[in-house]
C-alpha cells in the first residue's frame, strides 16, 4: 500500500512547483508613460518660465528666451534622449566585448538524492544515496593568439565612441532646429503683424471711398478696386495666423513640452492676441502709407568673426565626421576577426573542486576533484564561408572609407554654401531696404497723384502691392540673415571660436 499511496502524492507534490515555475516572470511590468501632452487639445500654453540666468545653448546664441529655450530642449527632446541611450547602451556592449578578454569563472555546487526502485536491486530492497559535490572553474576561454578577441574589443569600443559622436551631432542638429524653429515663428509673426496693419490701412481706404463714392466723387470701379485689396489683405491674415500656429506646434514638438508664452519671439504675443476685427476703423481719413512690419530680434544670435584662410581640417572635428571615422576604425578591426577564423582557435575549460556521497565528508581529505580540458579548433574545410566572411569584411571597411570621404566633402559643401550665402546677404539686405523705402515713396506718390485727380486707383493699387511684397521679402532676408548664422554653426560642428560681431 506505501508504493501507490507515494506514486500517487509525488504528482500532486511536484505541481506547486510546475505553476510557480509557469507563472514566473521577471521582467519588468508592462508600464505606459504619462502622455508628454495638454490634457485637451485647446489647452493654452504656460504664460510663465523661469529664464536660465546662464547660457545653456550654443555660446553665440544672445536671446536669453532662446537661450532658456535651448536648454529645455536639449533637457526634454525625446531625438535626443534616444540618441544619449544609445550611448549607455553602447556602453554596456563595450562592456561585454572587454569581458570577453578575461576568463569566466564560477562556482557550481550540486546536491541530488535518489531512491532505486525495490526491483532494480540485487537484494529487493531500495535504498537511497547521496552525492555532494563543489567546484570552481572557466570554461571555454579562448586564448586570443590571433587577435579575434582584442579586435571585436576594439570594435565594440569604436562603436562606443561613434554614438557619443552621434549624440554630439544630435545635439547640435537639434540646437539649430530649435533656433530655425524659433527664427521662423518670428519671421512668420512680423509677416502676420504686417498683414493686419496693411488690412487695417486698407479697410480705413475702403471706409473713405466708400464715402466719396455715395458723394458721387469716387467711380464703381474704384469701389470694387479697392474691395479686392481688402479682401487679399484679409486672406493673408489668415493664413499667415494658422502658419504662426504651426510655427508654434512645430517649436513646442522640437523643445519637448509646451513652450511658455515669455520665450516665444517678441513679435509672437500680439501677432496670436489682437484679432484684426477688433481694430478701430476711423472713418474719413486717409491712410498716410502701408504700415512698416516689426524689426527682427537683432541680438538672436552673434555672428563671431571666422579668420581668412581657415584650414579645411577644422572640418575632421564636426561629431559626424568623427562618427564616420570611428565606423572606419570598426570596420578595420572586423578584418582583423575575420582574418582569425583561417588560423587555429584554443580554448580551455578546467575546474577544481571537492565531491562526496555524503554532506558531512564534502570537505574531507582525499575528495579533492579537478578537471583540464584544453580544445584546438583547426579550419580545414568551410566551403569557403572564411573567405566569404573576409570579404565582406573587407567591403564593409571599403564602404566606411567612401562614407568618410563623403562626411568630409558634405561638411565642405555646407560650410562653403553657408559662407557664399554670407558674402551676399548683407548687399540684398541693404538693396531690399532700400526697395522697400523708394515703393514707400512711390505709393505716396500715387495718393497724391490720385487725389489730384491726375491717376487712376489703379496706379495706387499697383504701388499698394508692390510695397507689400518689398515688406515680405524684406521680411525672408531678414530671416535668412539669421538663418544663415545658425547654418554656419551647424556645418563648422558648432566649434564657432572667435570675436562675436553683431
Amino acid at each position: 500500500m506505501l508504493r501507490p499511496l507515494f506514486l500517487a502524492r509525488a504528482p500532486l507534490a511536484a505541481a506547486p512547483l510546475l505553476l510557480l515555475s509557469a507563472c514566473m516572470s521577471l521582467a519588468p511590468p508592462h508600464e505606459l508613460p504619462a502622455p508628454p501632452v495638454p490634457a485637451t487639445l485647446d489647452a493654452p500654453a504656460p504664460a510663465e518660465a523661469a529664464l536660465a540666468p546662464e547660457p545653456t545653448g550654443p555660446a553665440f546664441v544672445l536671446d536669453a528666451r532662446l537661450r532658456t529655450l535651448l536648454g529645455m530642449a536639449l533637457a526634454d527632446n525625446r531625438d535626443l534622449r534616444v540618441a544619449v541611450l544609445a550611448v549607455e547602451r553602447a556602453r554596456a556592449q563595450y562592456g561585454i566585448a572587454q569581458a570577453d578578454r578575461l576568463p569566466t569563472v564560477t562556482a557550481t555546487g550540486n546536491a541530488a538524492r535518489t531512491r532505486t526502485a525495490d526491483d532494480l536491486t540485487t537484494a529487493g530492497r531500495g535504498n537511497v544515496a547521496g552525492q555532494y559535490s563543489a567546484s570552481v572553474g572557466l570554461a571555454a576561454y579562448e586564448i586570443d593568439f590571433w587577435g579575434r578577441v582584442r579586435n571585436l574589443n576594439e570594435a565594440a569600443l569604436q562603436e562606443f565612441l561613434r554614438s557619443q559622436d552621434s549624440r554630439d551631432s544630435a545635439r547640435i542638429a537639434i540646437a539649430s532646429d530649435v533656433m530655425l524653429a524659433w527664427l521662423n515663428l518670428d519671421a512668420d509673426a512680423r509677416r502676420l503683424l504686417l498683414a493686419r496693419a496693411t488690412l487695417r490701412a486698407r479697410q480705413q481706404q475702403f471706409a473713405l471711398t466708400q464715402r466719396t463714392h455715395a458723394l458721387g466723387a469716387a467711380s464703381g470701379l474704384t469701389l470694387a478696386q479697392v474691395q479686392t485689396t481688402v479682401d487679399g489683405a484679409r486672406a493673408d491674415v489668415a493664413a499667415y495666423q494658422a502658419q504662426v500656429a504651426r510655427g508654434r506646434n512645430a517649436l513646442a514638438l522640437l523643445v519637448g513640452s509646451a513652450v511658455p508664452i515669455n520665450l516665444l519671439p517678441p513679435n509672437v504675443e500680439p501677432a496670436v492676441r489682437e484679432p484684426a476685427a477688433a481694430q478701430p476703423q476711423p472713418q474719413g481719413t486717409a491712410p498716410a502709407g502701408e504700415p512698416r512690419t516689426a524689426e527682427p530680434p537683432a541680438t538672436a544670435t552673434a555672428l563671431p568673426s571666422i579668420a581668412p584662410g581657415l584650414p579645411s581640417s577644422v572640418l575632421l572635428r564636426r561629431p559626424d565626421v568623427r562618427a564616420a571615422e570611428r565606423s572606419l576604425a570598426a570596420a578595420s578591426a572586423q578584418i582583423g576577426v575575420a582574418r582569425a577564423a583561417f588560423f587555429p582557435s584554443i580554448s580551455l575549460t578546467a575546474s577544481v573542486g571537492t565531491a562526496s556521497n555524503e554532506l558531512s565528508g564534502l570537505f574531507g581529505a582525499g575528495n579533492g576533484t579537478w578537471s583540464f580540458a584544453p580544445q584546438i579548433r583547426l579550419p580545414i574545410f568551410d566551403a569557403g564561408r572564411n573567405r566569404a566572411n573576409l570579404r565582406v569584411a573587407e567591403v564593409a571597411r571599403e564602404t566606411a572609407i567612401a562614407q568618410y570621404e563623403r562626411a568630409i566633402q558634405a561638411a565642405f559643401r555646407d560650410v562653403a554654401d553657408a559662407l557664399a550665402d554670407r558674402a551676399t546677404l548683407t548687399e540684398r539686405l541693404d538693396a531690399q531696404r532700400s526697395l522697400v523705402d523708394a515703393t514707400q515713396r512711390t505709393l505716396e506718390l500715387s495718393q497724391a497723384r490720385f487725389r489730384l485727380g491726375a491717376d487712376s486707383y489703379l496706379a495706387v493699387l499697383d504701388a499698394e502691392r508692390s510695397l507689400y511684397t518689398a515688406q515680405q521679402a524684406l521680411i525672408a532676408l531678414q530671416l535668412a540673415e539669421q538663418a544663415n548664422r545658425v547654418q554656419l554653426y551647424k556645418a563648422l560642428g558648432g566649434q564657432w571660436q572667435g570675436v562675436a560681431t553683431q
